[in-house]
């Protein structure tokens, strides 16, 4: 059974058009992006892809032609069988890949050092400079599940799933999570972080256009990890200083209790903002312990430098030797239960 002409080419138009709608919800916005770190990081996968077509291209090219050169229905092609070595086609080979490895590798090397997401910014884009004494805008985030916090300690404000900065001036991320990993990722702006529990990452960056733009968590962390997105808005100095003041008068407190209820999985949380934040919020998030109740994990590490509970739990400590080194470790923790004498717990009631 064969189709009819104009049945067969509305079929064509409809595959044709099923082929390109994937198309349709891709954005340029990783190639042209809007702030400065994340152009070099354009620049430098340009810069990367035209290296390595110097190669792919010549060798496709070449194999196609020998492929009609050589075809066996040429005859004047010549035939040599005996053929196997040749000391200029050996140093083509070898050595244009190995000038594009290093030319790579050098230029690999120089970005990898110059766009370290841990460099504070020495300019605002291409054409100007970091003018000096200008102090960075701290944002402190936190990957919630499953959604995003974001706490502005100079401005004593914070937001969940909506982030702000002014155009031009450089921003500090200081970043962690409450439970597991996540990616904290704005493409406009900077390439993606990790967000990691009781560890903090940081990323400096610049957005140079005002506009909204999208951000997202790019690590899969869970059943809600599709809706962990937010909106990045850029605003001109006197726009920021109006959400500020927006943020400030329709915001509630973003106390620790209320913290921990936020801390809470959800999926598809609106927009909040919070006109006062308590002080030490974040650095309790970074250190697990904003439930009071429990030890702080800067605490925790102090106490195992010291050897472990303080001087009363010397009887605990054991060592091994480790590289020629003998190493000092907490083998053992005294408690209310084997307490013998003078414990780490007897020591610490003092």
């Amino acid at each position: 059974m064969s189709l009819p002409p104009d049945s067969f080419r509305t079929l064509k138009r409809l595959a044709l058009l099923l082929a390109t709608l994937p198309l349709a919800a891709c954005s340029t916005i990783v190639m042209k992006p809007f702030g400065d770190i994340a152009q070099q990081q354009s620049q430098l996968i340009v810069t990367a892809v035209v290296l390595m077509l110097l190669i792919v291209v010549p060798v496709i090219a070449l194999t196609l032609v020998f492929a009609w050169r050589y075809r066996s229905t040429n005859q004047a092609a010549p035939y040599t069988p005996e053929w196997d070595h040749s000391t200029r086609l050996e140093l083509l080979i070898w050595g244009a890949p190995l000038l594009i490895i290093i030319a790579l590798g050098a230029v690999t090397w120089i970005s990898t050092h110059k766009l370290d997401p841990y460099r504070p910014l020495e300019r605002l884009d291409a054409h100007r400079p970091l003018v000096a004494g200008v102090k960075p805008f701290v944002v402190e985030v936190v990957a919630l599940d499953w959604k995003w916090l974001f706490v502005y300690p100079e401005l004593g404000i914070a937001t969940v799933n909506e982030l702000a900065a002014p155009v031009d001036r450089p921003i500090e991320f200081k970043i962690t999570a409450s439970t597991v990993m996540n990616s904290f990722y704005i493409p406009a702006l900077a390439g993606q972080i990790y967000a990691m529990p009781g560890m903090q990452t940081q990323l400096h960056a610049v957005i140079n256009t005002a506009g909204v733009y999208d951000g997202f968590s790019a690590n899969y962390s869970g059943r809600g990890f599709s809706h962990m997105r937010f909106k990045f808005l850029g605003l001109a100095p006197a726009d920021f200083e109006r959400w500020v003041q927006t943020t400030r008068s329709a915001g509630g407190e973003l106390a620790r209790q209320e913290y921990l209820k936020l801390e809470q999985p959800s999926e598809s949380e609106p927009v909040r903002r919070y006109a006062s934040v308590d002080a030490g919020l974040y650095q309790a998030i970074l250190n697990r312990c904003v439930d009071s109740n429990k030890m702080c994990m800067g605490q925790m590490m102090a106490i195992d430098a010291a050897g472990g509970l303080g001087k009363g739990s010397i009887d605990g400590l054991s060592s091994q030797p480790w590289r020629d080194v003998q190493r000092t470790y907490v083998a053992a923790l005294c408690t209310p239960d084997n307490l013998s004498g003078e414990g780490p717990v007897a020591y610490l009631k003092k």
